[in-house]
């Protein structure tokens, strides 16, 4: 027998949504953005840890994975524990179990103590990444539904953004200030959280986690909703995470213009999230737009890859594939209560779309850098159009004619 979901943080009561308005969708916006700090951070300090602690780029390529190897294993498992405890008490402790894991990294002053402190730091990030969209899903009202998931989507590329653009600080704190800055801040926030955003524990819930996890698990929507996000993150992260470092190489951009061009790229998807969300509320149909990503994405990724292209030709194109792939996330979380397979299951399906984002973002820069190295970067660019061509046919496959 299923339960009767009571609670605004999981969305029915009496089987309608609460309700909920901007402010409330923007202090959950607010959680992602400061979330999404401690996902720029890492990139962005890398060469001064790497200076002060004497480390290998190996060794210190595992600050930026800690937070993918995290989500990529416990994705479902966090999304099983929102549907649970609830979305706001997972939000809430995941940002001050950010805050633990930035304030102890900042403490600490060998390699393998401050990767375990990302661990950490990961666990919270994920759980925030699971149970924000959910609650957005649960207590926003339905006509701001679109835009309200579109301004979460742009949560990543504003947070990554900020924090890139905020180097400078590391001048006068140092890395080690600047973790302990960052966990001050999350700590305040999830304070703020705590007090300014009304939601209980949901309760009813009669089945044990394991038949929880077999509902989703055994579901054509999760794995499709998955396999699509591994395929966006693949194929962004492949060009994203080498493009100062490509850049700077090509052109003999500094490191800091190489960085700050990135940011203006990463910032241009969080336009396309927006975009998405207007699109949408307009009543463009889902498949279209996500199409259009990444079709954008083939063209784009060859405008920016392919070599002896003039460096204004190819930041151009950067920047236009990152809005076109903005357009991605909007649409696939769009999809989420369509492809759940119970409304009390949004919290899981979510956890498990998270474990394919991040499955993508461990395999797209890995094999990207493999692919570089061997045959040059015009052939990232076709493994690019490769996945992106299979996210289409599995898109147009498997998502529902009408959502």
């Amino acid at each position: 027998m299923n339960a009767t979901i009571t609670s605004p943080a999981h969305g029915f009561r009496g089987g309608r949504a609460t309700g909920a308005g901007w402010p409330t969708v923007l202090i959950i916006a607010g959680a992602g953005t400061v979330s999404a700090f401690q996902v720029g951070k890492g990139p962005m300090a890398l060469s001064a840890i790497q200076s002060d602690l004497g480390l290998s780029l190996a060794v210190a390529s595992w600050l930026i994975s800690a937070f993918a190897i995290v989500g990529a294993g416990c994705g479902a498992s966090i999304g099983l524990a929102v549907d649970r405890v609830g979305a706001k008490r997972m939000v809430v402790g995941g940002l001050l179990l950010q805050a633990v894991g930035s304030g102890l990294g900042g403490m600490v002053g060998e390699a393998w103590p401050l990767i375990l402190s990302r661990v950490v730091e990961g666990l919270g990030f994920v759980s925030v990444l699971v149970a924000a969209p959910t609650m957005i899903f649960a207590i926003v009202s339905s006509d701001l539904r679109d835009r309200a998931i579109a301004v979460w989507a742009a949560v990543m590329p504003v947070g990554m953004t900020l924090v890139m653009l905020s180097a400078p600080l590391l001048t006068y704190l140092e890395w080690h200030g600047f973790w302990m800055l960052n966990g001050a801040i999350l700590l305040a926030y999830g304070l703020f959280f705590a007090v300014s955003v009304s939601a209980k524990r949901a309760t009813g819930h009669d089945q044990n986690i394991k038949k929880q996890l077999a509902l989703v698990i055994v579901a054509p929507g999760p794995w499709v909703l998955a396999a699509l996000f591994a395929a966006f993150s693949a194929a962004f992260f492949a060009i994203f995470s080498f493009l100062p470092t490509f850049l700077a190489e090509q052109f003999g951009l500094s490191q800091n213009l190489a960085s700050t061009v990135a940011a203006v790229c990463i910032a241009a998807s969080g336009m396309g999230n927006l975009v998405a969300g207007a699109l949408l509320s307009a009543g463009r149909h889902p498949l279209q737009l996500l199409t259009a990503g990444f079709l954008a994405m083939i063209a784009f990724g060859f405008g920016v890859l392919t070599a002896g292209l003039a460096s204004l030709f190819v930041a151009g194109c950067a920047v236009l594939f990152s809005f076109m792939a903005g357009l991605i996330p909007v649409v696939l979380m769009g999809c989420l209560p369509t492809l759940a397979p119970r409304p009390d299951l949004v919290g899981a399906t979510m956890g498990f779309a998270i474990q394919g984002n991040n499955v993508g973002m461990l395999t797209g820069p890995a094999t990207a850098g493999g692919l570089a190295a061997s045959f040059g970067w015009g052939s990232v660019a076709i493994a690019v159009a490769a996945v992106s061509i299979a996210a289409i046919a599995l898109a147009r496959t498997m998502l529902p004619a009408k959502m």
